[in-house]
């Protein structure tokens, strides 16, 4: 075997070598994350480091879309069907004025920023960028959301809202990414007009198999048909099914998992302990596939990040995880009560993860690249290793900090809630940042 051949990373030897990286931060990942190093910032930066030992490019390793897509099919369902309505107590203003009001915001301002730092992309592709790099992942921020020094409400509102923002910016990535693309022999304006066709019949069938499933399930348990590791299984089957389901009808998958969670969860009561329990499995499945994920975006991405930045990638992606994160904040949650401190907190603990990283990948798959592409996809790729890097190593610090002041201060409106304990989802539930 020629030395050539050695360096080039085939599929088997990429399936063996991630396996091995993730059992061995699943046996020290606790002690890790005591010192800041998240899942995201060991695999990122091993994929780096096999990009340098061996040869790969997104051709050569197979099946890397399908894994992606996989995962973020799997953590859509979750994350909606996870969020227990009656749970989030008096939060549902915030969190609603978070959703409805500064993820949009997010949005219009990370496009009009792209559209100044580079007048000639097109306008469709800095609306992609805008929306791929809008939702957080509270993963990245582990340390913020579990430790107890933080207010329940304040933890509960990070958590819900990254649960959840993922799925309301899909749309808008995807009819970002189909104008683009546009269809052979129609305009632009034809393509998206597709994209909303897709989006709605996506919402149909997930909505249908979400809320029939639910009842079945519920039905299930209500007559013990079904045991309760059987009803883990079949949960776990559901966003694969939504997914794959609503492409034969040209339906898009993410948003019928998003809303099978969504109307699964309604149907079968999923914050009730049954229903907690009926997504475990799901959610420790989505943990290695993410895991995978990371490495995936380390191995390709991160070498090009390397090469050849320009300064409007630099701006972007310091006003992404900053100005444009924390001015809708802070307006979305005026006449709240919360004090500057905490909206400053809120506005930081914002970060760019896996719903990014997927994102990134079906333009990368979807797109021919062109300038503009390149563009969006360096910036988003250097934003998310920032936010990596930048809310691992601050995620507990800061909550440490904050929750000093809130001792000394008492501020009403951040403690007055007592509702229950925010549901922590996948690699959070198996980290202690008491």
């Amino acid at each position: 075997m020629s030395a050539e051949s050695i360096r080039v990373l085939s599929p088997g030897l990429g399936v063996a070598i991630a396996a091995l990286l993730i059992f061995a931060y699943s046996v020290v990942g606790r002690r890790l994350g005591r010192w800041s190093l998240t899942a995201p910032i060991v695999f990122m930066v091993s994929g780096w480091v096999i990009s340098r030992l061996f040869d790969a490019t997104p051709t050569e390793v197979a099946g890397l879309e399908t894994l992606a897509e996989a995962t973020l099919a799997i953590v859509l369902f979750t994350d909606a069907a996870g969020v227990r309505p009656r749970a989030i107590g008096g939060d549902r203003g915030p969190i609603s004025r978070l959703l409805l009001l500064g993820l949009p915001l997010t949005i219009a301002l990370g496009t009009l920023l792209a559209v100044v730092l580079w007048p000639s992309m097109p306008f469709y592709a800095a609306l992609l960028l805008g929306a791929m790099l809008a939702p957080t992942d509270a993963a990245l921020g582990a340390a913020t959301v579990l430790n107890k020094a933080v207010p329940m409400r304040i933890r509960r509102i990070l958590n819900v809202e990254s649960g959840l923002n993922d799925g309301l910016a899909t749309p808008v990535v995807l009819f970002a990414v189909a104008a683009l693309a546009g269809e052979e022999g129609l305009t632009a304006g034809t393509s998206a007009w597709s994209a909303v066709l897709e989006i709605g019949l996506g919402a149909a069938v997930g909505a249908g198999v979400g809320y029939g499933a639910g009842r079945l399930l519920r039905w299930s348990a209500g007559h013990g048909f079904a045991t309760a590791r059987g009803r883990m299984v079949a949960v776990l089957m559901l966003p694969l099914f939504a997914y794959t389901f609503a492409g034969v009808f040209d339906g898009n998958g993410f948003i019928a998992a998003f809303l099978a969670g969504t109307f699964f969860a309604a149907a079968w009561k999923a914050g009730s302990h049954e229903g907690q329990e009926s997504l475990e499995l799901a959610e420790s499945v989505a943990e290695p596939m993410g895991d995978a994920t990371w490495l995936i975006f380390g191995l390709l991405a991160v070498p090009l990040l390397l090469v050849g930045l320009g300064w409007r990638e630099v701006v972007f992606a310091v006003c992404a995880l900053t100005v444009l994160r924390m001015l809708p904040v802070a307006l979305s949650l005026l006449g709240t009560g919360l004090r500057p401190q905490t909206v400053l907190f809120i506005g930081w603990f914002g970060p760019r993860g896996l719903a990014s990283v997927v994102f990134s990948l079906i333009a990368l798959e979807s797109l021919e690249m062109d300038a503009a592409l390149e563009d969006v996809l360096a910036t988003a790729g250097l934003t998310i290793l920032l936010s990596v890097v930048l809310h691992g190593v601050t995620a507990a610090p800061w909550a440490r900090r904050y929750g000093a002041w809130v001792r000394a201060v008492t501020p009403a409106a951040e403690v007055a809630d007592a509702a229950a304990e925010p549901r922590s989802r996948g690699r959070l539930a198996n980290q202690n940042h008491d």
